[in-house]
């Protein structure tokens, strides 16, 4: 057995939090009462990335991922490393990894406790009498796990000279998300951008973003479908600055990653009905399955989410239908481990460009929410098919190997009766019969990758290094453009006068925009001390770009380059719970445009340099197991060579803006205050402009609020009468005011949005059965999230009251 110093007890180990008491006695009533059923069913499989350190914050690591309660003795040995834990494992296979060559083995007390005890080779080892609950029950925490694979690796957050902030599981259940920007608002520096009519993601981070820009990941990998948010999402994570030493071309703002839900091989079925109303007949119905589980002795395991949303849009006329289809596969086996799964929508959304400006007063105009400024035919109907594939294999205990490979495709047709003009003197709008047909949008995305340990002259080099290859394609077939424009009245609207447009325009169709890219990216984390991390790597990139639009076909954009991308940082672990950074990376991404430049036929091509990003951060990270997870960021990124667009009616107008410069402060906070009380709550300050160009120096950044914040809190009464359970929760979200286009002639209002919900879990028929509330918008505030121009100007949800049951079995 490794040598180890004298002996020191787990509160030496855990801090001062760790209480001496029996391991029975520290578990809820339900778990105890399974440990006396002699309730051990197979535990269930994680995805694991616990790096090598201590054993005590191993185990601690391990606790708080599994949300397994680990108990042993109040005299274990101190001073043992663990190894490194990767990839997926079940609980059993990970606690043996970590406690190989320690003279441990373990036992299980029930089905969410493992007690430790020495092995019977290790002679006087000493383990006392006295038994200890090192972490809480965290299945239900708002506390992130320590690691996140959107860094494509197993460090820990507190070793990252990086922000990345996590959305955990059990934040999603709680506020049910309605999509990707629902779930966002909790995280600092995000707001919202052109959504295109509420139909995309459109994720402005830090200042920086739109819809479609590759920067919105699925397990990892891009995705190009229009709203990534739905039940197969276990999580979210976020990456903050620029990104693209980990995922190539990138804004500077970061990435998003959304975590699938994985098989698992312990046995689990849910099913769920819904119900929800805006209120006035507008109501909305739905229901869901998950299932997973292990097909027989095999080593696979089962995931079938199923899903089904059929309600009212909350304004005047529209109907939302979305359904889902999502089986995946996955086989554990000794060191290797397949992950094969698939995921089918099709949806009928409404195309609601939202509000106009009014121009004598620079605020939306002044008229019913509910009327709607388009026709009842306004709506986006469409299909999306997402492939991937993943494996991983562990080389040995101290390098492993992944593979990932994704295909994901999207295709609509959408209507948009297009606002062109307003005359306030008459109250009426001049609007166009516009549309897309046959839009298809293709990701294609292959990766390989290593992740090992090495030692030289003593110091612990952690690498990552790998290759992607990315074809991606949005092409949009037939522009519908009418040439005769009606007039509408918005002071006495009547709708059913117009139908859909049907007129291709020949010189705006084919629109088509190609990216193809191959790279190679390395990364160290080199250990100097045990306090001290040096983070250093660089991506080599290629790319070619191809883009334009017409029939026939003219090409505004052909460019292709190579490019290096580096990234230095330094990380100080002042404790095991508090560290400090500091980090300088960087980006890029191409310029291109499928609309010609306005009044040139200049083609972008290798000549003109593509957008360049350079940011430095320093920050704190504080990690509290079973307690908090926080961070507070200082940032400046400054970002040259940038197009800027400005939409107003049909044209769209682009301009150099030669820098945009983004900085600020940001705060974020995520786990349990006590046993009783959850908390998840954000601010950031951003002041992002233009700094050098000849028209809009000065210009604030569009859609970019200076001053955002969030904050939700969470109350679990626990048991109650009859073993039943309650919890209530509620929070708000503030976005303060902020230009509404690239000028800068009118700004969107400040807004603040309350939600609310409460879960009752009981048992029907020894069935658990859970009652969700979810209250959106609670107190039917009028708000605005966005604008694309003076005439696309998005609008906020009303209140929405939904309620759900869900049957576990």
């Amino acid at each position: 057995m490794k040598s180890r110093a004298k002996p020191g007890s787990v509160k030496q180990w855990l801090g001062a939090s760790a209480l001496s008491m029996s391991a029975l006695a520290l578990l809820p009533s339900s778990v105890a009462s399974a440990a006396e059923a002699g309730n051990t069913q197979p535990l269930t499989p994680f995805s694991f990335a616990i790096a090598a350190k201590p054993l005590p914050q191993a185990l601690s690591d391990f606790s708080r991922v599994t949300g397994i309660s680990v108990v042993y003795t109040d005299e274990a040995p101190y001073g043992l490393t663990a190894p490194a834990v990767n990839g997926p494992l079940s609980a059993e296979q990970a606690l043996q990894r970590l406690l190989s060559g320690s003279g441990l083995t373990f036992r299980r007390s029930d089905a969410h406790t493992l007690v430790l005890e020495p092995l019977p080779s290790a002679g006087t080892l000493n383990l006392g009498t006295t038994t200890i609950n090192s972490v809480a029950d965290q299945s239900m925490s708002y506390q992130p796990p320590p690691t996140s694979s959107v860094m494509r690796s197993s460090a820990l957050l507190q070793d990252i000279p990086q922000t990345v902030n996590v959305i955990p599981a059990q934040v999603i259940r709680d506020q049910a998300p309605r999509n990707l920007d629902d779930a966002l608002a909790n995280v600092s520096g995000i707001t919202q951008g052109n959504t295109l009519a509420s139909t995309q993601d459109s994720v402005m981070t830090r200042g920086f973003g739109d819809n479609r820009n590759g920067s919105i990941m699925r397990d990892g990998m891009p995705i190009v479908q229009g709203r990534g948010m739905n039940a197969t999402v276990d999580r979210v994570e976020v990456l903050k600055g620029p990104a693209s030493l980990l995922y190539g071309i990138q804004d500077p703002g970061g990435v998003v990653n959304m975590v699938s839900k994985k098989p698992e091989l312990e046995q689990y079925n849910a099913l769920t009905l819904r119900g929800s109303t805006y209120g006035d007949g507008k109501n909305g119905s739905g229901g869901g399955l998950d299932s997973t589980g292990a097909l027989g002795d095999s080593g696979f395991a089962y995931r079938m989410v199923l899903d089904h949303e059929d309600e009212d849009y909350w304004r005047n006329f529209g109907t939302h239908r979305d359904t889902l289809v999502a089986p995946s596969l996955a086989w554990f086996g000794e060191s290797t481990t397949l992950l094969f799964s698939y995921e089918h929508r099709e949806f009928l959304t409404p195309f609601d460009r939202g509000t106009v400006i009014d121009p004598r007063t620079n605020h939306p105009l002044d008229i019913s929410r509910n009327e709607r400024l388009d026709e009842p035919f306004n709506n986006m109907e469409g299909r999306s098919d997402l492939y991937h594939f993943e494996a991983d294999h562990e080389l040995n205990d101290n390098w492993n190997a992944h593979f990932g490979y994704s295909w994901n495709r999207e295709t609509y047709d959408a209507s948009q009766v297009r606002v062109t003009a307003i005359d306030t003197r008459r109250g009426t709008l001049t609007r166009s019969m516009d549309g897309t047909q046959n839009a298809i949008s293709t990701d294609r995305f292959t990766t390989a990758s290593l992740e090992g340990k090495v030692n030289v002259l003593g110091m612990q080099h952690d690498l990552v290094f790998g290759i992607d290859d990315e074809y991606r394609k949005i092409y949009r077939e037939d522009l519908i453009r009418q040439k005769s424009l009606s007039t509408f009245s918005y002071v006495n609207p009547v709708y059913g006068r117009e139908v859909a447009g049907t007129t291709v325009s020949p010189a705006d169709s084919a629109q088509t925009d190609e990216l193809r890219s191959d790279s190679i990216f390395l990364q160290d984390s080199i250990h100097l001390t045990d306090q001290w991390i040096f983070v250093a790597g660089a991506r080599f990139q290629e790319y070619d770009q191809y883009a334009g639009k017409g029939v026939p076909f003219q090409a505004n954009t052909d460019s292709n380059g190579q490019k290096w991308v580096p990234r230095a940082g330094l990380v100080y672990r002042f404790t095991d719970e508090l560290s400090f950074y500091g980090s300088y990376t960087e980006s890029f991404k191409p310029n291109s445009t499928i609309a010609p430049l306005s009044g040139s036929s200049t083609v972008l091509d290798g000549s003109v340099a593509p957008e360049e990003a350079k940011s430095w951060e320093i920050g704190a990270k504080l990690d509290m197991p079973g307690r908090v997870t926080g961070n507070v960021a200082l940032f400046d990124i400054k970002k040259r060579n940038v197009l800027v667009a400005n939409s107003e009616g049909p044209v769209t107008i682009y301009s150099a803006a030669g820098e945009v410069r983004s900085r600020g402060l940001e705060v974020d906070l995520s786990g349990q205050l006590s046993d009783r009380w959850s908390l998840i709550g954000s601010y950031a300050y951003t002041d992002a402009e233009v700094t050098e160009d000849p028209t809009y120096k000065g210009k604030k950044l569009q859609n970019v609020a200076k001053n955002s914040g969030s904050l939700s809190a969470v109350y679990d009464f626990g048991t109650i009468v009859g073993g039943d359970q309650l919890r209530v929760g509620a929070g708000a979200r503030y976005v303060g005011e902020r230009a509404g286009n690239a000028v800068n002639d009118f700004d969107l209002p400040s807004y603040t949005v309350a939600d609310a919900f409460a879960t009752y879990d009981t048992k029907v028929e020894g069935q658990k059965v859970k009652f969700q509330l979810n209250v959106k918008n609670l107190f039917d505030r009028t708000y605005y999230t966005s604008a694309a121009s003076r005439f696309f100007v998005s609008m906020g949800d009303s209140r929405q009251i939904s309620l759900s049951s869900t049957l576990e079995f």
